[in-house]
């Protein structure tokens, strides 16, 4: 695989008037991998994602696209890299299937139409004109529109939305087939587990720069700590208990008789957790473990939901 970065954007700063949107961001993107671009609302992450894609001029900073700068040679990266946009881009007049096979002409070596059309299920809609598609055809169209010239490198902008759980989970497998033939592919996603399924790398922005940035188990890893809950009788002795955990756990009564443990919760710590219980004749119930989630880091990160 490449060693190479097929996005690598240093120091981005946008300026819209007197509002920084991108304050000074850096970003990574692997040749051959899945990235996921999270943040809020307002944090940046669509403004570099359309500078990336040559839609807007960095006002500082450094962007290069498969070794190219998007804006000064627009000409020569257009034709390598593909664009699914949430609006716009599509005649609202033009037929499904027309529009996908006039992307298709516009590449040298495109895909099968037939065979996408199939496989995302626009066949019931080719004779339909873009204004009249649901919005979740649309959305299909789209990520049709994007891939159909095999290119090296696609920008998704939320492909999921809006459509139903049998489309959405056949949008994934498209994105990992993508991936194992070699794409690069970099997704804006407002579904958390979208990001956890199929990202490789995921960076968090947040007020114009990039937070963090790293595959879902290195962030998870790094964030809140890891939960194990059970009951027993109430009124445990939890300092006698804390004395056989390991430093940095903590261990509290949050309901009575509902114990909850955090820390680095593993095979070890369990089994402490169970010894000590024995020993002081207590019978834990409804023992659980609960990983944080990125969902968690990402709330930890940037204090607010993801929203749509």
């Amino acid at each position: 695989m490449n060693s190479e970065p097929v996005v690598q954007v240093l120091g981005l700063v946008k300026r819209y008037g007197p509002k920084t949107a991108v304050d000074g961001l850096d970003l990574t993107v692997g040749a051959g991998t899945v990235t996921a671009v999270l943040g809020p609302n307002g944090a940046g992450k669509t403004t570099t994602i359309e500078t990336c894609e040559g839609y807007r001029r960095p006002d500082a900073g450094t962007v290069r696209v498969l070794g190219l700068d998007p804006v000064t040679d627009g000409e020569r990266l257009k034709p390598r890299i593909g664009v699914m946009l949430q609006s716009g881009g599509v005649y609202s007049g033009a037929r499904a299937d027309e529009m996908l096979r006039h992307m298709a002409k516009l590449h040298a070596h495109p895909l099968d139409v037939d065979a996408l059309i199939e496989r995302l299920g626009l066949g019931s809609c080719g004779r339909t004109t873009y204004r009249r598609l649901s919005g979740g055809q649309q959305q299909r169209l789209a990520l049709a529109m994007a891939v159909v010239g095999r290119p090296e490198l696609v920008f998704l902008d939320e492909p999921t939305a809006g459509l139903d759980p049998q489309a959405r989970r056949s949008t994934w497998d498209l994105v990992r087939e993508l991936r194992a033939d070699g794409v690069s592919v970099v997704l804006t996603t407002h579904f958390m587990d979208e990001a956890e399924s199929l990202a490789d790398d995921v960076a968090i922005v947040d007020a114009g720069k990039v937070v963090a940035q790293g595959s879902p188990e290195q962030l998870c890893k790094g964030g809140a700590e890891n939960t194990l809950r059970f009951t027993g009788r109430p009124g445990l002795d939890l300092g006698s208990l804390l004395k056989a955990l390991p430093d940095g756990s903590a261990a509290i009564e949050q309901t009575t008789g509902a114990y909850r443990i955090t820390g680095t919760i593993d095979p070890q710590l369990l089994a402490t957790v169970t010894t000590w219980c024995a020993q002081h004749g207590v019978m834990p119930d409804g023992i659980s473990v609960e990983r944080h989630t990125l969902e968690d880091v990402f709330l930890e990160l940037t204090g607010r939901e993801l929203r749509a």
